[in-house]
């Protein structure tokens, strides 16, 4: 932002964490400037357009409608809104939602429909999505599960703004203008990490089925998900290379949580890792099964991620499945095997389980066939994958780094010009001046 420069005197807004706003701006309360609107109806069509909390973009102030969202029509009750008026979701405002309705219709009674009267909407809208501000709603709001935000507490949260309409709608331009640019960035960026991910995935589904020379001869495994093999594979039964464990908990044995993000490690450190607390099992202890370093578990969520690798010594539910590797079988190599999205399918083809809800168990297991090259080749394919996964990975987390970065800059931008700490009245005149000289 030192392209911009501030306001030529500034004075104290009176207000602790804004701090100093241009001289001639005001600072009010937003119900000062603004009506909260309060129409219902319980008559609405199924053509209207809805907009439920589930439709707004957390952080971004943009419409993203899901598809099998809850709609709410018959006899409920939902809000009316108008084009041009602020939808502001008071339901965990921590997710910082909020949109300006480009046109008539319906939502869920979960937002606040404000309707500025002196302000720009699009200024009172960004005011509200700034971390400034949720942190102080936030602070208004009653419950600790599922806050929720009410319009005695956004009413009284002060905003800077100028008395000028014209200033207004430049400084609304030219947010506009600058988050679309970084908003372009951030999904050029996005869109690098797909392919980053796809280029994994195809990586280790190749080199896990097909190994890593390209010269040899193949043949047809028989297996619909593994396709075609290096001719000197076997495709052997998955109970030759691997067993179930029933053995109970011990007494000392820590509580392990199996996820597909992380694999199967402490619930302590995937509350540490995932920044909040999650359930802990209380009852059937007892029932609870030992897993050892390196042993694999089969999740209730396996059909969708994998079979996880066990990294820490501990205990997992029950319900889950524990298998071990036997000689034949190398550890490292099959931990990418099962993590592939072949190896998924295969896995979700041996049930409807999808549909009928139930476990995944070693039954599931057994039915899918494995590629088995020799244990010296399966150690090759899993120093490989462990390189390039590596290397992948690397620029993946830089790219989510650059990601990181572009949102605080989108952030600090927009909080910086609706707070008036840097001038923006004349940079859409700079703009075309810039431009006519250039043409």
């Amino acid at each position: 932002m030192s392209q911009y420069k501030a306001y030529p005197a500034y004075r104290d807004s009176g207000v602790q964490w804004i701090g100093e706003v241009p001289e001639r701006w005001d600072v009010i309360p937003i119900k000062r400037f603004t009506k909260l609107s309060k129409a219902r109806t319980s008559d609405a069509t199924e053509d209207a357009t809805y907009i439920g909390l589930e439709d707004v973009e957390s952080g971004s102030g943009k419409y993203r409608p899901t598809e099998g969202s809850s709609r709410q029509f018959d006899s409920s009750t939902v809000g009316v809104f108008h084009k041009g008026q602020v939808l502001y979701g008071k339901l965990r405002p921590y997710l910082r939602k909020a949109i300006i309705a480009d046109t008539k219709g319906i939502c869920s009674t979960e937002f606040l429909v404000l309707q500025p009267e002196r302000a720009l909407p699009e200024l009172l809208q960004k005011w509200l999505l700034t971390l400034e501000v949720t942190q102080q709603i936030e602070a208004t709001c009653e419950g600790a599960k599922m806050p929720r935000a009410d319009w005695d507490g956004i009413g009284n949260i002060p905003m800077p703004l100028s008395p000028i309409i014209e200033e207004q709608a430049t400084i609304a331009a030219t947010l506009d203008r600058e988050t679309a640019r970084i908003d372009a960035l951030i999904q050029k960026k996005a869109s690098f990490i797909e392919l980053l991910k796809e280029k994994r995935e195809a990586l280790i589904t190749h080199a896990a089925t097909k190994g890593l020379d390209y010269s040899v001869e193949m043949k047809d495994s028989g297996v619909p998900w593994i396709g075609l093999v290096p001719e000197h594979w076997e495709v052997v039964p998955s109970t030759w290379l691997f067993v179930e464990s029933k053995e109970r908990a011990h007494e000392d044995d820590q509580h392990l949580s199996a996820t597909q993000k992380y694999g199967v490690i402490p619930l302590a450190e995937y509350e540490r890792l995932e920044g909040r607390q999650v359930t802990h099992a209380v009852k059937n202890l007892e029932q609870r099964k030992h897993v050892e370093l390196d042993d694999f578990v089969i999740s209730m969520r396996s059909f969708q991620g994998g079979i996880e690798r066990v990294k820490a010594r501990g205990c997992v539910r029950s319900s889950y499945v524990v298998i071990q590797a036997e000689a034949g079988a190398d550890k490292n190599y099959f931990a990418y095997l099962f993590k592939s999205g072949s190896y998924i399918q295969g896995l979700q083809a041996t049930s409807s389980f999808i549909r009928d809800g139930q476990d995944l168990n070693y039954g599931n297991f057994r039915q899918v066939k494995l590629p088995q090259p020799e244990l010296d080749e399966q150690r090759r394919i899993a120093k490989f994958l462990d390189q390039e996964t590596a290397r992948i990975n690397a620029l993946a987390k830089k790219t989510e780094h650059s990601v990181t970065l572009l949102k605080e800059r989108r952030a600090a931008f927009i909080t910086a010009a609706v707070t008036g700490q840097i001038d923006l009245r004349g940079v859409g005149k700079a703009r075309t001046a810039e431009r006519g000289q250039n043409a």
